[in-house]
């Protein structure tokens, strides 16, 4: 009895990892790495090595909506499309949060399919993420989308137990 729970949890406690049970399709690859050249590290040829490691300006533009001081900002209770590379459909959710971390910025989407909540978090500026697109603001005043009722807090968290909530968003879609 003693020897089967020591092997048990020998085995949950383990750190080796565990092969992939899926297909791997659904792995993604990381993106390629650019190495900096050596007269790089020593201080030569900087500017040039450099607009291969910064956003596109269409990543900077995202990044700047999603700050707290843009006028067309993107607010939490949005409904957002995202659109990336791997995934041959786009994912469209109720915006939960934002996470605000200049070029680690991320955004929280959730959706309800086949009764299941699925919830997805895109970096946004990760270079597997094609388009994000509005299709409802949150707060309304705005010329892209449609307007909806404004949220007042910024992380809803609180639809994950409250289902009702989370249709009534997303029926507003569908007027």
């Amino acid at each position: 009895m003693f020897n089967a729970f020591r092997t048990c949890a020998r085995r949950l406690m383990s750190t080796t990892t565990q092969p992939y049970p899926y297909s791997n399709v659904a792995i993604i690859p990381p993106p390629m790495a650019v190495p900096a050249p050596e007269s790089t590290k020593a201080g030569k040829g900087l500017m040039s090595y450099l607009p291969q490691r910064l956003l596109t300006p269409e990543k900077l533009e995202l990044v700047a909506r999603l700050g707290k001081r843009h006028p067309q900002r993107i607010l939490p209770g949005s409904v957002l499309q995202v659109s990336t590379k791997h995934a041959p459909a786009a994912f469209t959710g109720v915006l939960l949060s934002i996470r605000r971390r200049g070029a680690d910025s991320s955004i929280l989407l959730r959706n309800i399919i086949n009764r299941t909540g699925v919830e997805v978090q895109y970096f946004v500026c990760s270079p597997h993420v094609k388009e994000i697109k509005v299709l409802m603001r949150a707060g309304g005043n705005g010329s892209e989308g449609r307007a909806g009722v404004r949220m007042r807090r910024a992380k809803l968290f609180y639809l994950r137990d409250a289902p009702d909530k989370m249709t009534a968003i997303s029926a507003g879609m569908r007027k």
